[in-house]
């Protein structure tokens, strides 16, 4: 994202390119009213899927928020994360739906956005969602069933019994210990401290 983090942790939205896709035109001046309050100046806007496309197309976006109930909405989700559109496809994408369902949640998720959002919002959310993205460093991950930012919040390897899909995984399998294991006292004798002669 354009947007950069001061040393108080706060973003300047000044030199962002936003999209907003929503089809209500209300909901789009609401959404652009909170963007201008944070100090955004560039903000675009798009009803539809294929609009959102075109925009994408031509020029670069730093964040697109959208509901992805619209026409095509999820499918234009995954487009973006499957193209060849850089830095587009890479753009954090916030989904924003009164429908709060959680299979409208996990198909949002599973399309690529970054992170689902319930309406109604209130500002203080959406900056909240925005700050963690900004701060966010999950890996891009590109598969034969998803593209987009790794759905995994923690690093801890998959889960036991499930064998391992990515080559960062941790393996969780335990092999047999070749040693004894150690008594109380040799383990209390490696955590108290030692004076050491120099």
């Amino acid at each position: 994202m354009a947007t950069t983090l001061d040393p108080n942790g706060r973003i300047n939205f000044e030199s962002a390119v936003v999209l907003l896709v929503e089809r209500s035109h209300h909901s789009a001046d609401v959404l652009q009213q909170i963007f201008v309050g944070f100090g955004a100046r560039n903000c675009l806007r798009a009803t539809t899927a294929d609009e959102a496309q075109d925009i994408v197309k031509r020029r670069p976006v730093d964040l697109i928020v959208i509901d992805p109930t619209i026409e095509g909405g999820y499918d234009f989700v995954t487009w973006l994360r499957r193209s060849d559109l850089e830095p587009n496809r890479g753009a954090p994408v916030i989904a924003v739906s009164a429908n709060g369902a959680k299979s409208g949640i996990l198909k949002a998720r599973n399309s690529g956005a970054s992170f689902f959002i319930t309406k109604p919002l209130t500002p203080a959310t959406l900056l909240d969602r925005i700050l963690w993205v900004v701060k966010d460093n999950r890996p891009f991950v590109v598969s034969q069933v998803y593209a987009g930012p790794d759905r995994r919040f923690k690093f801890e390897g998959p889960p036991p019994g499930v064998s391992a899909r990515r080559s960062t995984d941790v393996d969780t399998q335990l092999g047999e210990a070749v040693e004894p294991n150690m008594s109380q006292s040799e383990i209390d004798s490696l955590l108290k401290p030692q004076k050491v002669s120099l």
